[in-house]
């Protein structure tokens, strides 16, 4: 299938994004703010990596927290660990949130579209770009045939990326990977062809992919396409109908060798849990793949508007930000973690909250206006005497649920403050692949390399003196402990909707209020409607 060609690289408005890369699929207007002649680009080596990092720049639209309305939103408020409730006047939002904690969305929900255009037109500026670059005349810019081999690589692992994320969301999809002259309409694929698409392109261009290493950071490279395929091959029983747990546990020992490169060195975990996160991590030997947001560039990592409170907040972290109080911990997700897990402690604020670094109590501004602001693990209305239901997503406040504290931004007065990548892939998520790998081959049971992998990581989340209780054994390592681990290991890291899914707990599991919808259809999205209504080739998912 074929996207359509615009014959110049635009640069617009987010809101008008769609139309650049998916006219096959769309027909709105674009408003052109500015216009580069494809024939004055494309001057020299520079002119070629900028293309090739535009898609990857414009993904933090819609995968990273700040993306509003993409992958990351509906993969956190539509599983077990983070909800947007209502708090008094604040939240409803015209029931989204409601309907995606609920699993009642309709196939009119403006997010999912929002999502849905973002996505695609980020394989549409991946489709231009290829289609530029392999018709350039390499040697007159300075560049060989290597490097322009290396570049659509790049491209074509970003591509497959995202075609990764789409069939996690929607399955039946079209596959467009070239540029058209005129608009057409794709035609919708089974899941398992979008797959297999998936799979030949990653086995084929991951091995021509850079090694990561310091200077390679923020780009495509092979260790972050090896661990691609490690989450490809995990899935594939789901996605594709055919197990492939060898191919996983292959991969993700590549990564885990430093067969695709390691920042420093082979990749390493890192001992302190926080580290991955601090505003200094652009160079943890943790990191696989990365968006380098960097305040000092003028492209902060802003996580602040979905997880944080009001402004009293900055009171609290001494930052500068504040937040819309949107996300929340649900109650059944914080009471996972164990009392002694160092993370309980270190990624969530809750409890009293001060002003930083004094004991002067913060104030709320709402429901607790002029009263000590206190983060509780329970989602109710105790300003109004209720301290024992199980509450709703309508009976939230100003205080409800622990709240996000795991990337960790620094403080105003800090060198490094609001420097934090955002981390796509890390070693301790391929240790996790493999671990599950190994216990799906072996029949759900657990062998001492899983383990032993699992407790590499977990380790880190216990004083010395409260290991020995707290560890893993072949005995107590079973497929649903390590569902739970992987819970209170990636919270907030936007994967947890694809492991409820996998572990077959998506629709039939029940967490807080939440009931199981025992509906298999759930596990895909709608395709928009919006979007059907323009295409007629393209076919809705069972159920909608």
């Amino acid at each position: 299938m074929r996207l359509l060609n615009k014959r110049t690289i635009r640069f617009a408005a987010v809101a008008v994004m769609a139309t650049a890369g998916l006219s096959a699929c769309t027909n709105l207007d674009e408003n052109l703010y500015s216009k580069l002649e494809q024939e004055s680009f494309y001057k020299n080596k520079l002119e070629v990596e900028q293309a090739v990092l535009r898609p990857f720049t414009h993904m933090q639209a819609w995968l990273a927290p700040t993306g509003g309305s993409g992958f990351y939103y509906h993969s956190e408020l539509a599983a077990d660990q983070v909800a947007w409730p209502q708090k008094g006047r604040h939240g409803y939002d015209g029931g989204d949130h409601f309907r995606m904690h609920y699993h009642t969305w309709t196939v009119n929900e403006n997010r999912l579209k929002n999502a849905w255009d973002l996505m695609w037109t980020g394989v549409g500026f991946i489709n231009n770009a290829i289609g530029d670059i392999e018709k350039l005349d390499f040697a007159s810019i300075g560049m060989t045939q290597e490097e322009i081999n290396t570049a659509v690589a790049q491209l074509k692992v970003l591509r497959a990326y995202h075609y990764m994320r789409i069939i996690d969301m929607w399955g039946n999809v079209p596959i467009a990977v070239e540029v058209a002259d005129k608009p057409l309409n794709p035609e919708t694929k089974t899941r398992k062809e979008v797959f297999d698409f998936i799979k030949a392109e990653l086995e084929a261009e991951v091995p021509k992919l850079p090694d990561l290493n310091a200077e390679s950071v923020g780009k495509v490279n092979r260790a972050a396409g090896y661990a691609m395929l490690s989450e490809l091959y995990l899935n594939a029983q789901k996605w594709s109908g055919t197990a492939m747990w060898d191919q996983a546990i292959a991969a993700s020992d590549k990564v885990i060798s430093g067969a695709g490169g390691g920042i420093g060195g082979t990749p390493k975990l890192s001992t302190d849990i926080n580290a991955a996160f601090s505003n200094t991590n652009s160079a943890n030997p943790e990191a696989l793949f990365q968006f380098q947001f960097s305040r000092k560039g003028g492209w902060a990592f802003d996580w602040g508007g979905f997880y944080f409170g009001y402004d009293y907040m900055k009171e609290a972290l001494n930052v500068g930000y504040g937040g819309w109080n949107a996300f929340v911990v649900i109650p059944t997700a914080f009471d996972a973690y164990n009392a002694k897990d160092l993370r309980k402690k270190d990624w969530f604020l809750f409890g009293p909250q001060y002003k930083y670094g004094t004991k002067t109590p913060v104030q709320g501004t709402e429901e607790y206006s002029g009263q000590d602001l206190v983060f509780v693990n329970s989602i109710r209305r105790e300003s109004e005497g209720d301290k024992t239901s199980q509450g709703s997503m309508a009976e939230g406040e100003e205080n409800s649920g622990a709240r996000f504290n795991k990337y960790k931004s620094g403080r105003l007065s800090d060198d490094n403050y609001q420097e934090n990548d955002y981390l796509i892939y890390r070693l301790t998520e391929v240790y996790f692949n493999k671990a599950e790998a190994i216990m799906r081959k072996n029949g759900g049971t657990a062998n001492q390399e899983a383990v032993n992998l699992i407790n590499e990581s977990k380790k880190r989340s216990f004083a010395a003196a409260d290991w020995s209780a707290n560890q893993y054994s072949t005995a107590t390592l079973t497929l649903d402990e390590l569902l739970a681990e992987r819970g209170r290991e990636f919270i907030f890291e936007g994967k947890r909707r694809t492991d409820l899914i996998r572990f077959g707990k998506y629709t039939t599991g029940t967490w807080w209020d939440h009931k199981a919808t025992n509906d298999v259809n759930k596990e895909l999205f709608p395709i928009p409607q919006q979007h059907m209504a323009i295409n007629p080739n393209l076919k809705q998912n069972p159920g909608y």
